[in-house]
């Protein structure tokens, strides 16, 4: 199993927040990406919250603010890495299929690489832009509920 983030609302705040919201239980990644062409100085209203607190939905494209860590199998991530070479070629213009196929493996490894926590651990991301470019820092929140893996043995005396 690989641990990935998944969008969770708490909440009806990312429907107001965001212009495009993504599904609970959708996959997502960091998507900063999706700002790499973008001054943050000309964003304003929805697009500069999705920029500073969004992270982006694998499928819709949609934002949300808050992700869960959850468990996908091998099958699940290999699918969000074609949806993923699949935005790349068609909204960010990858030179080729190789290209965007590389960058969407690039960030779902990122992705799960942030998930290193218990299930369930909720992740929130803030993007700001300083001298070298955009920077993002996460923020875990970890519940009561988090746990390291399912319990499906228990020690019992003879």
């Amino acid at each position: 199993m690989i641990r990935f983030p998944r969008a969770v609302r708490l909440d009806t705040s990312d429907l107001r927040v965001y212009e495009r919201v993504a599904t609970p239980g959708e996959l997502t990644v960091p998507g900063t990406f999706a700002f790499a062409t973008t001054s943050p100085a000309n964003l304003a209203g929805k697009a500069l919250q999705a920029f500073s607190h969004g992270w982006l939905g694998v499928s819709s494209q949609g934002h949300t603010t808050l992700v869960e860590v959850s468990e996908i199998d091998e099958d699940e991530f290999e699918s969000a890495v074609r949806s993923l070479t699949t935005l790349f070629m068609d909204r960010y213009g990858a030179p080729d299929v190789l290209a965007a196929a590389a960058a969407a493996r690039e960030e779902a490894l990122y992705a799960a690489g942030l998930c290193e926590h218990k299930v369930h651990t909720l992740l929130s991301v803030k993007r700001q832009v300083d001298k070298s470019g955009i920077r993002e820092s996460f923020r875990v929140i970890t519940p009561s509920r988090a746990v390291d893996h399912a319990k499906i043995w228990s020690i019992e005396p003879d």
